[in-house]
């Protein structure tokens, strides 16, 4: 079975080096590796190139203006071969060596799986600021804006074909949209892996501030009316409550 995974690129030179050992760690061997760069300017590029070898053949790349990071990740999509594809954004990098071993071995017969991430302070790569557990999961909480940690979920190319990719009018929650599309609408077949997948610095686009966070909410209330599911602002304020009980726990060990 092939993994396909994906990383979408723009002026991340900083952090790409972490992204790509990281990848070439993992203990599964079949695995393409595309990266889709948005004509960086700082020497991503020049990065990527020299890691290329090391992949052996196993590494795709382009470097082109694109239309935001949803974009990109469409066209990577779009580029992969393997009969599983997951995305790794270029300033994050895998928690263990094993996880596409896990992925492969856990898949089994279903569409998809998920499973946990961590996020860390960029200035502290080994001090865990936030850990996102999907087990909890149902597909019902959707409608509260609930989904499982889109950078540890792992889908059959298959799944994409029939179901579509992410639809790029969404700017900061795409990935709620078009996992809202795939699990609650269209009901794919998913599982829980309990396993932390991720290790995600902190600081992103779509992860901090209160005007991301109003953005994100607008993007869910677009996303519902799409696709004709019921839900509104007051249940989307049942997903804060939860967090804000999940980092208080976090704080105190629990």
């Amino acid at each position: 079975m092939k993994i396909s995974v994906i990383t979408a690129t723009y002026n991340s030179g900083a952090t790409v080096r972490d992204t790509m050992e990281s990848v070439l760690r993992q203990t599964y061997g079949d695995v393409e590796y595309i990266v889709i760069d948005g004509s960086s300017t700082d020497g991503t590029m020049d990065i990527v190139k020299e890691y290329e070898p090391r992949f052996q053949g196993r590494m795709k790349w382009i470097s082109e203006p694109d239309k935001g990071i949803y974009d990109a990740m469409n066209k990577g999509i779009a580029m992969a071969t393997g009969d599983v594809v997951g995305l790794l954004n270029s300033d994050d990098f895998y928690t263990s060596d094993r996880v596409l071993e896990r992925v492969a071995e856990d898949i089994g017969d279903v569409d998809a799986v998920y499973g946990d991430i961590h996020y860390v302070s960029p200035g502290d790569l080994g001090r865990c600021v936030r850990h996102y557990s999907s087990k909890s999961f149902k597909r019902w909480m959707m409608r509260l804006g609930f989904m499982p940690a889109h950078p540890s979920f792992y889908c059959r190319r298959t799944v994409y074909s029939r179901f579509g990719l992410f639809d790029t009018d969404f700017k900061v929650a795409a990935d709620f949209e078009q996992l809202l599309r795939l699990i609650f609408i269209n009901r794919i077949y998913i599982k829980y892996i309990p396993m932390d997948f991720v290790t995600m610095r902190t600081g992103g686009a779509s992860s901090s501030g209160l005007e991301s966070h109003k953005k994100i909410i607008r993007d869910h209330i677009r996303a519902y009316r799409k696709n004709g599911v019921y839900s509104n602002y007051f249940f989307e304020g049942f997903r804060y409550i939860y967090r804000i009980v999940e980092l208080t726990k976090n704080r105190i060990g629990l």
